[in-house]
């Protein structure tokens, strides 16, 4: 009986826990976004008729296919997502519709139910085709860049409508200037203000299809002005995300260093906001597999702690000792800033990301905040040598 709630946790930890370091979970995303990928081109080729005519078959069989796994997919999510620790406390039947509620999860539903729907109504094969297109939002499930410009759009929601409200006004306002000076003309293509709408937007986004074009001067005076302020007032939406962009990175990387400092052993004993402080100096960096991260005796002394990955560390003094192994949330370094100079040899086993305290920044924290410094430097006196533990190679070998 333990077999199905293995297989349930598992298959969670797979599809939901979000273990991009996993081996498992890793393929499983790569192999999804690249058939929703395959989806998407398969859709666009569908409508060149001399290839959907010559590969029709194909194009079925690849789409059933697809179908065929959404939907396995889509229902394995519901059958595991009692074990999200949210819905823990809730029976299967009210957490599977809670979970089924949920923006993602309503994709996914969307994504399949147009294949089944249409064994049941006629559904004019074009729309189908025009449905299929939706697969390509649920690489919002799988990418990590799409799903951080979803959260920005929607974190800037208010900023964008602002712009969208006043960016009508200035469509509004130019063709009610164009209808105006040219609307009682003969001929004219501003005869009403909707007509006139089309002329503007085109102007403000500076495409200038030139099918609509103002005749008198004053018009053209008009439009002159028009485009100048098109120029500048376009930009305002591409600032707005990009501004969203770079505070999700930074609250991204403020809450993955603030987690790590705050369980560190170094900093335990910090305020909320004494860590605050200690973030400013803090540095994220990335290391390769295999890479060499630091070198017992190299100045200045670095303090390092691991967020992600697994990293092997040497004490070169010590080397009868066998080297350890740290993983998320570890640390070492921490007497290197006392020393000035490293003390332990590490090589990244797998792609880590770490956090860096080095000697030059410690010192800078030092003018800063005195005091807190001070007592981190108590703290960093009371860390243990990580060798403490450790055991002689030669202890290993001869077991």
């Amino acid at each position: 009986m333990a077999y199905p709630v293995t297989l349930k946790t598992h298959l969670y930890k797979v599809l939901e826990a979000g273990h991009s370091h996993d081996f498992q979970s890793r393929a499983f995303e790569t192999a999804m976004a690249t058939l929703i990928v395959l989806n998407v081109i398969a859709f666009s080729l569908e409508t060149v008729p001399a290839i959907h005519d010559q590969y029709a078959l194909p194009f079925r069989v690849f789409d059933m296919v697809s179908i065929l796994i959404f939907t396995v997919e889509y229902f394995a999510r519901l059958w595991v997502c009692t074990e999200h620790a949210p819905f823990r406390g809730l029976s299967p039947l009210k957490a599977r519709m809670k979970f089924a509620s949920g923006p993602l999860m309503i994709v996914d539903l969307i994504v399949i139910f147009p294949f089944y729907l249409s064994f049941l109504i006629p559904i004019d094969l074009r729309i189908l085709r025009i449905l299929r297109l939706l697969r390509f939002f649920k690489m919002a499930r799988f990418s990590s860049a799409f799903n951080t410009m979803l959260r920005v759009i929607a974190g800037e929601r208010s900023a964008l409508l602002g712009v969208l409200i006043v960016m009508f006004g200035m469509i509004i306002t130019a063709a009610s200037l164009l209808y105006l000076v040219e609307g009682h003309l003969p001929n004219s293509k501003f005869a009403t203000v909707p007509e006139a709408m089309w002329w503007a937007v085109v102007t403000l986004t500076t495409v200038g299809y030139g099918d609509v074009v103002p005749g008198t001067p004053l018009g053209k005076f008009i439009a002159g002005l028009v485009m100048i302020s098109g120029l500048g007032f376009f930009a305002l939406p591409i600032g707005i995300i990009a501004s969203g962009f770079m505070e999700e990175f930074r609250r991204k990387d403020f809450i993955v260093s603030w987690g790590m400092a705050a369980r560190s052993v170094v900093f335990s004993t910090l305020k909320p906001e004494e860590i605050a402080d200690v973030l400013h100096v803090l540095k994220a960096r990335t290391a390769p597999p295999g890479s060499i991260i630091a070198i017992d005796g190299e100045k200045p002394g670095t303090l390092f702690m691991v967020g992600s990955g697994e990293v092997e560390i040497r004490d070169a003094d010590r080397p009868e000792l066998e080297p350890l192994v740290l993983g998320e949330g570890q640390f070492w370094g921490a007497r290197s800033l006392l020393t000035g100079q490293q003390e332990e040899t590490a090589t990244a086993i797998t792609t880590c990301d770490l956090i860096v305290l080095d000697q030059e920044d410690f010192r800078k924290l030092s003018r800063l905040r005195p005091d807190l410094h001070r007592r981190l430097l108590a703290n960093i006196a009371d860390v243990p040598d990580p060798f403490a533990d450790a055991q002689p190679v030669q202890n290993k070998n001869n077991t």
